[in-house]
């Protein structure tokens, strides 16, 4: 761990900011911290710090500025983009936010929650619930996961149909920025009209312009009336004219459709134990979809079960179950919240979050698959996704590659031909996981060069010294994207 190379007293500095028993340096200690959930991404770091306060945030970054010592904020740890890994110079310091997990107030009146950015998002909506109250975002990994890095990410989740993304669910921060001030925004207003709104920026910068230390969430009614169905349909655009229907059907009421292929519930029955098929008998496709009310006597299966009459007749549908118990309706949920671990089990898997205007998801869909199928003989498609916001997680295994092969695991090209073709389908090459390293160098290659530009302008006024998570999304070099085949 080279500390000499940033300052001989870094060390002694973090110890008076922080304690001795928050300034880690053991190499076991250190570890879980400098590698990404999948174990892609690997660094070394000077120190993981853990501070419990924003003044101890402030007082670190502030450190770190006047020795130059780049600072990578870490949360949970879940990210799919090697966003919170330090990079091998061994210069940086982890800051784990973990310890910052108090949720300071609940205003049920206003509807607001706030909290610091160590909470654990499970954490935050049971004690939404307690209060009466729904926070929506909801993930596979929110046992673990931290709402620090769901912002820092602008997490998308399942319910962004009705309530939106992360960025839809905030009205104010908290940031550390990378001069070791703290812009205080935690104010639960839905209507600030005086200038820019700050808080914006700091939404999916991936921690590379200031560190969220709290947050003033959004809160909802608490449903109470829910009802979840597993549906085969025969292609996506039978899905996405049924998503169509059911909104018309149904309104705002309609919370969640994903898309699942058969390859994802069949990755899900072979290694999650405990799981087994909805339907008795095998569709190319499958729809879960749930619909939900604050209203206790909501009357919500009966117009879901007539729409799915509907679908079934026109042939958007084939078979359709739909769950009878609160048990039920999370053993459907679970078979789809299990795909990214089952999918983790069977090799090498190139994995694509890329989202396109949602009515051209049934074209993309085919002509990816053609192109791959052309390009790679044998390949296996896993697509599944939140396609009411066109957010598709479009991953593949290719023949012949396995993750012990570096070369392999390397290899741009599987990327750069579904990339190029989200790009010319008007589509974005991350949906909710990020930049982080692992589309660093391929963001130039698919922004506008204007956009690019001012995120760069950004960048340098906000971190002028770079210390803020470097390496990640932004490049600080030339001004000009090359233009995608």
């Amino acid at each position: 761990m080279n500390v000499a190379r940033s300052s001989p007293d870094l060390l002694a500095r973090l110890r008076d900011v922080l304690g001795p028993a928050h300034v880690l340096t053991d190499a076991d200690a250190m570890a879980p911290a400098l590698t990404d959930w999948r174990g892609f991404y690997h660094g070394l770091a000077a120190a993981v710090v853990r501070p419990s306060t924003t003044a101890e945030v402030a007082a670190i970054v502030e450190l770190c500025a006047r020795l130059r010592t780049p600072v990578v904020a870490q949360g949970g740890n879940t990210g799919m983009c090697g966003g919170a890994t330090p990079d091998g110079s061994g210069r940086s310091v982890v800051l784990s936010l973990a310890r910052m997990n108090r949720v300071i107030e609940v205003d049920a009146l206003n509807d607001t929650m706030t909290v610091e950015a160590g909470c654990v998002l499970a954490a935050i909506r049971e004690r939404a619930a307690d209060a009466d109250r729904l926070f929506p975002l909801s993930l596979g990994a929110e046992g673990s996961c931290q709402i620090g890095g769901n912002l820092a990410t602008n997490a998308g989740g399942i319910n962004v149909l009705r309530y939106g993304n992360t960025r839809d669910l905030t009205l104010g921060l908290e940031v550390v920025l990378a001069d070791g001030r703290v812009l205080n925004q935690l104010r639960g207003l839905r209507k600030d009209n005086t200038g820019y709104d700050l808080k914006q920026l700091f939404i999916g910068s991936e921690g590379t312009l200031g560190i969220i230390t709290g947050a003033v969430l959004k809160l909802f009614p608490l449903p109470r009336t829910s009802v979840t169905a597993w549906v085969a349909v025969p292609d996506a655009a039978a899905a996405i004219a049924m998503m169509s229907a059911l909104r018309t059907a149904l309104g705002g009421r309609l919370s969640a459709f994903e898309l699942i292929s058969r390859r994802c519930l069949e990755l899900v029955l072979r290694h999650i134990p405990g799981t087994r098929d909805p339907l008795s008998g095998p569709s190319p496709w499958y729809v879960l979809t749930d619909v939900e009310d604050s209203a206790s006597d909501a009357p919500l299966r009966e117009p879901l079960e007539q729409a799915l009459a509907t679908a079934l007749e026109s042939g958007r549908a084939t078979d359709a179950a739909i769950a009878g118990s609160n048990a039920q309706a999370r053993a459907l949920w679970r078979i789809r919240e299990s795909i990214p671990d089952a999918s983790k089990d069977e090799g090498l898997l190139y994995r694509h979050d890329i989202s396109v205007p949602i009515s051209a998801i049934p074209a993309f869909i085919d002509e990816a698959g053609a192109m791959l199928e052309s390009r790679y003989p044998g390949v296996r498609i896993v697509c599944f996704g939140h396609v009411g916001d066109g957010n598709l997680h479009y991953n593949c295994y290719i023949p012949g590659r396995e993750r012990g092969d570096p070369v392999a695991v390397k290899a741009v090209d599987v990327n750069e031909a579904v990339y190029d073709l989200v790009h010319r389908r008007g589509g974005s090459i991350s949906a909710e996981h990020g930049v982080g390293q692992s589309k660093y160098d391929e963001l130039p290659r698919y922004k506008d060069v204007v956009e690019m530009d001012l995120m760069r302008a950004i960048k340098q006024a906000l971190d002028p010294h770079g210390i803020m998570n470097p390496g990640k999304v932004v490049q600080p070099g030339a001004t000009r994207a090359p233009t995608p085949p």
